[in-house]
């Protein structure tokens, strides 16, 4: 093999490490020096390294662990460095020194999740921060995703999604954010926003909300992946476990939601023989162990609970759309929301008929909750189609389509527009 072949297969070896293993070495790093800038940094200093080491050493029995002690020992040596090295910097290296053998240990597993993974994770979401500053440092630091592939995920510039990383880290240096798991009178408002950040992240790989492609299946993967970690950490935690169940069973339909050519295939369309049997059993499972931690079912498990409906219907028709009203009339209850409200009149529609549904629509309409909100006439359209209403009907489909800010969903709401024309011959 040339030099340069082995550069590369050195190269891919460090990139799939780091997509691996990204968030254990940059929380045990940040456990270890303190600051989440600092170890990043030290965690990319490493990387270098393994870049220009490995294609004469070969790549290490434990690529992790060597990265780990590699980006520690530069913390000692920068430490030493320091013209005034006062006490709790001696302190840390003298410390570190002594630890530093035990990343060389190939008996150190890097595939155990510890706590260390949570501290990341609840510091990447730290209240301090807005939404969108967690979703990016969250991609980034706990995800390993780097700001190119966040850009691109959310069509954000690459120097925006720099900008909000730096800023966030900033933030929170500035705030004094401990790394740790919080104490119990605030661990559950703070373990929402880790959720919520994964429900989003998980939703915009879904539905995306702009651009060419209907679905971001790899940025649902990633979320998906996160959320399953941590599961693992905090098993006592049921909304956890219904979040991996809801994320599982909608994921399972990503392989009948497109066509070969990425045209968006309804739910009432899809093949379910082209559902995942084998990922509906795992969201099964995991909407299992969120009841066998006796709180009762969150907004998320209710949501997993509608998604099992699908799941275990065998056609469209099977489905037991009565006990989806039910389900959304629970989940409006536990976290009142209009969209939950245009939900539930969809499921409706399919339960009783379309008349009741457009009286509760309507009255989202007037309440002005959802202005601008695409899917409220894309649904409202739907309705009055369904009652011979193929005027008004149509004009609802265009205002979704003008809204709708992904080209795919756009084609496929003026495509039912244009379908009602010959009613209006």
């Amino acid at each position: 093999m040339t030099d340069e072949a082995v550069r590369e297969e050195t190269r891919k070896a460090v990139d799939a490490v780091w997509r691996i293993e990204s968030a254990k070495i940059v929380a045990t790093l940040t456990r270890t020096v303190g600051d989440l800038d600092l170890a990043e940094d030290l965690a990319a200093q490493a990387l270098l390294e393994a870049v220009e080491q490995w294609p004469a050493t070969g790549v290490p029995r434990n690529p992790a662990a060597w990265l780990t002690s590699v980006a520690t020992r530069q913390a000692i040596d920068g430490w030493r460095r320091r013209e005034r090295l006062d006490e709790r910097y001696a302190h840390f290296a003298r410390e570190l020194e002594n630890d530093a053998s035990h990343f060389d240990d190939v008996s150190w597993d890097p595939d155990r999740i510890d706590d260390d993974v949570l501290r990341l994770m609840f510091i990447a979401c730290h209240p301090v921060l807005n939404r969108k500053a967690q979703v990016a440092l969250t991609l980034r630091v706990v995800g390993g995703l780097t700001t190119d592939e966040i850009a691109k995920a959310f069509l954000t510039p690459t120097a925006t999604v720099q900008q909000r990383i730096v800023r966030a880290k900033k933030t929170l240096t500035a705030s004094k954010a401990v790394f740790e798991v919080p104490g119990r009178e605030e661990f559950s408002k703070r373990l929402g926003a880790v959720l919520g950040v994964l429900y989003l992240v998980f939703n915009e790989g879904y539905a995306a909300s702009s651009g060419d492609e209907w679905m971001r299946a790899d940025l649902s993967a990633e979320a998906l992946r996160l959320a399953r970690i941590l599961a693992e950490l905090v098993p006592g935690e049921s909304e956890v476990h219904g979040l991996v169940a809801l994320m599982e069973l909608t994921a399972s339909r990503f392989g009948a939601r497109t066509t070969s050519t990425g045209e968006p295939i309804l739910l009432a369309d899809q093949d379910r023989t082209r559902w995942d049997r084998l990922q509906i059993s795992r969201g099964l499972a995991a909407l299992e162990r969120a009841d066998a931690v006796g709180r009762g079912r969150g907004p998320y498990g209710l949501q997993a609970a509608i998604a099992e409906c699908h799941a275990r219907a065998a056609t469209f028709e099977d489905t037991d759309w009565k006990k989806i009203v039910i389900l959304y009339e629970a989940l409006a209850q536990l976290a009142p929301s209009p969209v939950v409200d245009l939900n539930h009149a969809a499921a409706v529609s399919m339960a009783y008929g379309p008349a009741p549904a457009l009286e509760f629509v309507d009255k989202l309409v007037a309440s002005g909750e959802l202005a601008g909100y695409h899917l409220l006439p894309s649904v409202r359209g739907e309705l009055l189609s369904q009652l011979g209403r193929s005027e008004e009907a149509r004009t609802e489909l265009l205002e979704a389509a003008r809204l709708a800010g992904n080209e795919r969903e756009r084609a496929v709401l003026v495509a039912k527009a244009d379908a009602l024309l010959p009613d209006l011959r």
